[in-house]
């Protein structure tokens, strides 16, 4: 047993913890703000709930890449996506909040995590893409559901990862419900 191993992933977990003080633009279906870690843990459901529908896929490799593809938010904070045209190096700022995150890790595991947080965000492999594709979806399932304050911008939401959306039947189909859900949502607001 290496105990300084153990230490450094305790460390880890300790700092990954602000994640759950994260606040994003989405609020719960009570209104409140919606935490990061709280739709990281959505999209995991997501991962599992539709896996019957993903038979070629490795639902381990995305439960991680569900886990780890915001993770680099417990330093500076999430962007909210109707802003990233605003921040054009979002990526470059949480690949290296990720590796101030992960810098306490043995190099096997840093090196697991970073390879899963590039896969995702260059959406390499057929795992990142679907992880792409359900992390929007959830998104716009958090938008819709929630209590939003007056003014959200449903319109956002139709077009907000479509190129994701539209590369899969599944992803096209769940999208083609939320898109009515939003639409709906839109006349009431």
């Amino acid at each position: 047993m290496d105990i300084e191993k153990i230490k450094g992933r305790l460390e880890f977990l300790r700092q990954a913890e602000k994640l759950k003080d994260v606040l994003r633009s989405a609020h719960t279906s009570c209104g409140r703000t919606e935490s990061t870690a709280e739709h990281s843990w959505r999209l995991c459901l997501m991962a599992i709930v539709f896996e019957d529908q993903l038979p070629r896929l490795d639902v381990l490799k995305m439960l991680k890449m569900c886990v780890i593809h915001d993770l680099g938010e417990a330093i500076n904070g999430d962007i909210p996506a109707v802003s990233k045209a605003a921040f054009p190096n979002k990526s470059e700022q949480e690949r290296n909040d990720l590796l101030l995150l992960t810098s306490a890790l043995d190099e096997p595991l840093k090196a697991e995590i970073l390879a899963l947080w590039d896969d995702y965000e260059n959406a390499r492999s057929a795992e990142a893409k679907a992880v792409k594709a359900l992390d929007k979806l959830e998104t716009i399932l958090q938008h819709n559901q929630g209590k939003n304050p007056p003014g959200f911008d449903y319109q956002f939401n139709l077009a907000y990862g479509k190129k994701y959306t539209d590369a899969d039947p599944l992803f096209e189909s769940l999208r083609s419900i939320l898109d009515e859900d939003t639409k709906e949502k839109m006349i009431k607001a």
